[in-house]
């Protein structure tokens, strides 16, 4: 991305330069970003809840549907290419559940997150100041996350719209809620429906992006077969909402009886207020119209008894952390500016050291070990160069900078303000790194600016590029 000022490329007077030696083991390095946001705050009550509860349905609706997914990307070639970017971000968010489940679960984690809480509690109780501002916090997000696995399946499903996996619900879902929240004051409204807020919704609302019956009808069955897998078949909503039928004969129904793939349609029902989506025939808006008292209830529910719980009793702990622990700790991420310190550094894996740095002959290797299929194959271009290429330049390292979701892409640089890396993602061991660090395992991950260079010159010709990022 370049930018430019006047029809001409910009030339800042301050800028990073580029390594030409890149990193070495050992060395400082320093990541700035705006890493997203970790919950190292979070009490053991509620890590409970989320290791026995919330995760487990997160992962049963992620396997559902994945599988959902594969089987409809074998059906051909345009279902792969309308599946595939879905695919990849419910295979992301599995390895993101599971790393912190499997952390969860470990001998580790909780073990010091209770012997730190504990420390911190007594702490408070010891003085009579301390134990009226702080002493109640953890008692009482205990007792808000005890209460949420009652209802948290039914929150996930008409809440959170776990049970209508398709873009015509949140269409229905939209159009029936804008009805009602524009008729209050916009302090009333939901936050979504705003005046600050019309402008992005509408612009989601009048997409005209396209939506492909048979994917859409694939997607709703399978979610309303987890409805039914976590509620039970017998559950009076969920009786009215499958009305006797299977859920491919339910989505069939909805999918194809509704006309909310007209935007002009949905532009019409909207101008048409409250009336017009009481009296709409449409079985889509029907659909939003039956779970959303229920819904409406869930969600005023959990920000009542959670949110607003976890607000005000969370804030209370960092306050005591503080004022306890000083500048020792730092914390949790925002999406603010931030700048990361650690250093080059490999680790052990089930005993065995892992090096801080791949090599591009790796890339190569891993290729081969695998007969170069997915997701081991390379594109043409660097198979047919491969003699070209250098193989023993460094291609990927790892350091102990703390970073977390939102970093990808941060710079990493090092004492001398150079760039000897790009952040891009984090290892297996670091996915509770929303919940804890730990320096011995946890790992960022960057691309090496020499495995840049290299690319850019023997695989892509862009000699020009490569020396323009060396030069500044």
């Amino acid at each position: 991305v370049r930018v430019y000022e006047n029809d001409q490329p910009i030339k800042p007077p301050s800028y990073l330069k580029w390594s030409k030696t890149g990193a070495k083991e050992g060395e400082l390095v320093f990541v700035t970003g705006h890493p997203g946001s970790t919950a190292r705050l979070n009490t053991v009550a509620h890590l409970t809840q989320l290791r026995d509860t919330s995760i487990p349905i997160i992962l049963r609706l992620l396997e559902r549907r994945e599988a959902m997914l594969k089987k409809y990307m074998a059906m051909g070639e345009e279902q792969t290419r309308r599946a595939q970017n879905e695919l990849n971000s419910i295979q992301n968010s599995l390895k993101v559940y599971r790393g912190q489940l499997a952390g969860l679960k470990g001998r580790t984690l909780m073990p010091r997150k209770q012997a730190t809480e504990t420390a911190l509690r007594r702490w408070a109780a010891m003085n009579p100041d301390r134990k009226a501002k702080y002493g109640d916090a953890w008692d009482a997000i205990a007792k808000a996350h005890q209460t949420l696995p009652t209802y948290i399946r039914e929150r996930r499903i008409f809440d959170q719209a776990g049970g209508f996996n398709t873009a015509l619900f949140g269409i229905a879902r939209t159009l029936v809620r804008l009805a009602e929240e524009n008729q209050k004051t916009n302090a009333e409204r939901l936050p979504e429906f705003t005046d600050a807020r019309r402008a992005s919704l509408e612009l989601g609302l009048y997409s005209p992006a396209p939506i492909h019956d048979d994917f859409d009808k694939l997607k709703l069955a399978d979610s309303l077969g987890f409805m039914i897998e976590l509620l039970g078949a017998d559950h009076a909503l969920v009786k009215q909402i499958m009305n006797g039928k299977t859920p491919e004969a339910r989505a069939a129904e909805l999918i194809d009886g509704t006309k909310l793939k007209d935007v002009d349609y949905r532009k019409e029902l909207a101008k048409g207020g409250k009336k017009a989506i009481e009296s709409s025939k449409d079985p889509m808006i029907a659909l939003a119209r039956l779970i959303d008292p229920k819904a409406r209830e869930m969600r005023k529910r959990f920000e009542s008894e959670v949110i607003g719980v976890e607000r005000t009793n969370y804030a209370k702990i960092a306050r005591a952390r503080f004022e306890r622990e000083g500048n020792k700790v730092y914390p949790d991420a925002t999406f603010t500016l931030r700048l990361a310190y650690g250093a080059v550094k490999g680790y052990l894996e089930k005993g065995k050291r892992i090096a801080p740095f791949t090599t591009l002959g790796g890339l190569y290797d891993r290729s081969a070990k695998f007969n170069a299929k997915f997701p081991y194959n390379l594109p043409p271009r660097w198979t047919e160069k491969k003699s070209q290429v250098n193989l023993a330049t460094p291609f990927n390292f790892v350091s102990t900078d703390d970073i977390i979701g939102g970093n990808s892409g941060s710079p990493t640089i090092n004492k001398n303000g150079e760039i000897v890396g790009l952040i891009f993602d984090g290892n297996i061991q670091s996915l509770i790194g929303d919940f804890y660090y730990d320096e011995t395992v946890n790992r960022a991950i960057s691309v090496d600016v020499r495995a840049m260079q290299e690319v850019l010159r023997k695989l892509f010709d862009a000699n020009h590029i490569a020396d323009e990022l060396l030069k500044g």
